[in-house]
């Protein structure tokens, strides 16, 4: 079982890295669910923290449809974040809340590195047709939690996905998981699992969230 944890600040980043986590998302705009960090915070860490870096790319909260300049505000962040991360996050949307084919391919490919299209995912209108779409454009990773529940709340939708990736695209649930459901989730026969692991409504990673998770994936 692999973890990643969503650190919205310096402090939760080096907890993560130093309880067990596999890799760390770097985001800011906790109260929106995650937007583009600073690269400053970025080029910190990387002198810190010895495991995988992913940046988030999102230049707003709401939803995904972006605009023109919204666009080129992301493939711009990208290109200067590309020397020190090791991965990214993002996704857009159609107006009919299908997977962005062009937009998204053009980002992957300005990145050239490990892409993971985001809980975006969770509002396309069908989950089937949007799965190829992300395999498409070239990402690695589906961050999702299958419906507009948590994880532990779509478990079949979770599998039927995990199995049509079929080792072409790694699923990785997120949305709620904690070190309490996390054995179960883990029925869905994924390997990556996405968590935040704050667990006193902070925006501050707890540290023994982060190794019961780890054990119970284990147990």
């Amino acid at each position: 079982m692999k973890l990643e944890i969503a650190c919205f600040n310096y402090e939760s980043a080096i907890v993560a890295s130093q309880s067990g986590a596999d890799r760390i998302e770097l985001c800011a705009g906790f109260e929106v669910g995650g937007t583009t960090p600073d690269i400053a915070l970025l080029r910190r860490l990387k002198s810190e923290v010895e495991i995988p870096i992913y940046v988030m790319i999102r230049p707003r909260g709401g939803d995904f449809l972006y605009s023109d300049t919204e666009f080129a505000q992301m493939k711009s962040a990208i290109s200067q974040f590309k020397t020190w991360a090791d991965g990214f996050v993002f996704g857009i949307l159609t107006q009919g809340n299908q997977v962005d084919v062009k937009r998204n391919s053009e980002l992957v490919k300005t990145a050239g590195k490990p892409c993971t299209f985001h809980r975006a995912f969770d509002d396309v209108s069908d989950f089937s047709s949007a799965l190829d779409a992300v395999i498409c454009c070239g990402f690695s990773t589906i961050l999702t939690s299958a419906g507009i529940r948590n994880a532990i709340g779509n478990l079949e939708a979770l599998l039927k996905l995990v199995k049509s990736a079929d080792g072409k695209i790694t699923v990785m649930p997120g949305g709620g998981v904690r070190s309490s459901n996390i054995g179960i989730i883990e029925t869905s026969g994924a390997q990556w699992f996405h968590s935040a692991a704050i667990v006193d409504g902070s925006q501050y990673t707890d540290r023994s969230e982060i190794e019961k998770m780890k054990k119970a994936a284990k147990s």
